[in-house]
C-alpha cells in the first residue's frame, strides 16, 4: 500500500521561502514519476510541479522561475523548495505518486 506524508509547512511572510517533504513508502521509489499538488479554498486543486523517475521536471506557470521540485531515492523523499512566496501560495499542499496523495501540508504565505 502506497503511502505519503507531507511536511515542511507553515506559515512564511511574503517573500520568505519554504521547503516540504514527502516521504514515500509502499513504492519503488526510484521507478515512479512524483509530483506536488495544491488546493487553496474554493478553488480547484492545481497540478504545481512533476518530477519524473529520470529527474525531469515541469512547473505550473504561477511558480516557475520560483519552486524547485526534487527527489533523494536513497531516503525516499521529495522535495519542493518554495522561494520568494507570494499570499497566492496560500494552500494545503499534496504530495502524489501513482494516483496516490497523502493528507497534505498547510502553507499559509501573510504578513
Amino acid at each position: 500500500q502506497v503511502q505519503l506524508l507531507e511536511s515542511g509547512g507553515g506559515l512564511v511572510q511574503p517573500g520568505g521561502s519554504l521547503r516540504l517533504s514527502c516521504a514515500a513508502s509502499g513504492i519503488i521509489f526510484s521507478r515512479n514519476g512524483m509530483g506536488w499538488d495544491r488546493q487553496a479554498p474554493g478553488k480547484q486543486r492545481e497540478l504545481v510541479a512533476t518530477i519524473t523517475s529520470g529527474g525531469m521536471t515541469n512547473y505550473a506557470d504561477s511558480v516557475k522561475g520560483r519552486f524547485t521540485i526534487s527527489r533523494d531515492n536513497a531516503k525516499n523523499t521529495m522535495y519542493l523548495q518554495m522561494n520568494s512566496l507570494k499570499p497566492e501560495d496560500t494552500a494545503v499542499y499534496y504530495c502524489n505518486v501513482r494516483l496516490n496523495w497523502g493528507q497534505g501540508t498547510q502553507v499559509t504565505v501573510s504578513s
